[in-house]
């Protein structure tokens, strides 16, 4: 556990360096290392049931995950990395996740304090989509770019999250065919797989509310990107994807 003595700021390099060895096993695939005590329910909420929510063919296609919960997380200033900090950065400068790489696997450093829980798991899900789309398969790509084209034809209008919705946009406004697999196209449809696979899977694990607007997707078009998912990792037992389903309770 980092002291309270050392309140120095250490890049999430330096941090990850200096507990990799104190990284507490959670699975075959996830471990973890908390800088702040952390009581047993707290522990359930951050790491146990979200990670208890995962599809068996998720984990099966992510590379070694460790996470680590800090604090607070302070944007880099272009001359060094993010780091980990006690005392809460300015607004700007404040950041809830930093993801690093090795030949080890990788470690996701999460700022957990004032943090709500529900962006919090927003956030891992997140950052675990991502790390799901660095390694989905060519069978499971294609069929989401599939199910893409098709929206594309009917003129689907709007997206699941807004990082998808503007890739969308710069796509309709500069290419013509625009189900044409151009790097515009791929890397909409991998934000879009991203954006949608988080709400898949923070869906499984909490009880959340799809956002209106007028840049939300329908919702008969919503699901079908989910049948999909649930298709392509099919929930773990007693977990359940839509609400005339059989949710698991805690």
């Amino acid at each position: 556990m980092m002291t309270e003595a050392n309140r120095s700021k250490p890049t999430v390099e330096e941090f990850a360096a200096r507990f990799r060895g104190e990284m507490v096993p959670l699975s075959n695939t996830f471990s973890y290392f908390s800088a702040t005590p952390l009581a047993e329910e707290d522990l359930k909420q951050y790491l146990h049931d979200p990670i208890s929510a995962l599809p068996p063919s998720i984990c099966a296609v992510l590379p070694k995950v460790g996470i680590a919960l800090a604090p607070y997380l302070e944007k880099g200033n272009g001359k060094s990395g993010d780091a980990v900090s006690f005392e809460r950065p300015a607004e700007h400068r404040h950041v809830p996740l930093s993801r690093m790489q090795n030949e080890d696997g990788v470690t996701l450093i999460f700022a957990i304090k004032d943090e709500p829980i529900a962006d919090y798991h927003y956030t891992f899900y997140s950052a675990l989509a991502s790390l799901v789309a660095d390694h989905w398969s060519r069978d499971s790509q294609e069929r989401f770019f599939r199910l893409l084209r098709e929206e594309m034809k009917s003129q689907v209008h709007g997206e699941v999250d807004d990082r998808s919705w503007h890739l969308k946009q710069g796509l309709l406004r500069r290419q013509k065919n625009v189900r044409k697999e151009t790097k515009l196209f791929r890397d909409y449809a991998r934000q879009a797989f991203e954006d949608t696979l988080t709400l898949y899977l923070h869906g499984m694990c909490c009880d959340i509310d799809v956002g209106t607007g007028p840049r939300q997707m329908p919702s008969r078009h919503l699901r079908k990107r989910l049948e999909l998912l649930m298709a392509l990792y099919p929930p773990p037992e007693g977990y359940a994807v839509f609400p005339e389903q059989n949710r698991k309770r805690s």
